[in-house]
């Protein structure tokens, strides 16, 4: 299955595929997927807020993630990962992601998440910081929030 570009992904990593991500079956376990989505989601906001995020004032938590597995990812493949925000909420975002094979443009795997800005003296749930709203809104000019 080729991707077929729907959405605009102005964000992309590059994922380094280790030995120790293989399985018995020889490709990459389901449950590495999870983690070459984080990492790129991470990069993004790095990317985009220009920072590092301060986990000791206020971050982005994983409310709910989907994960679909479409195709197996092997060892000497090159992959990428594509990430986008597509929707801002008071107190949460969307983000959607894809794993791509960079040669043969293969989708591999997609997921769509909400994460909810989280504050550590509220030690709960905050407002959507307005830097960040407007940072990803300049960022992702392809969208009307």
């Amino acid at each position: 299955m080729i991707t077929k570009p729907e959405t605009n992904f102005l964000h992309k990593t590059p994922i380094q595929i280790r030995f120790n991500d293989i399985d018995i079956l020889s490709h990459v376990n389901n449950s590495v997927y999870q983690n070459y989505f984080d990492m790129a989601r991470l990069r993004y906001f790095e990317k985009v807020f220009d920072q590092k995020m301060n986990w000791e004032d206020r971050a982005l938590v994983l409310a709910k993630i989907t994960i679909e597995y479409l195709n197996p990812i092997y060892l000497e493949e090159e992959i990428i990962v594509l990430s986008k925000v597509y929707k801002l909420g008071n107190k949460s975002l969307n983000m959607k992601q894809e794993i791509v094979n960079i040669t043969t443009k293969e989708l591999k795997a997609n997921n769509d998440a909400i994460l909810v800005a989280f504050g550590s003296k509220e030690n709960g749930a905050i407002h959507l910081p307005d830097d960040w709203r407007n940072k990803i809104i300049d960022y992702e000019t392809d969208l009307s929030f």
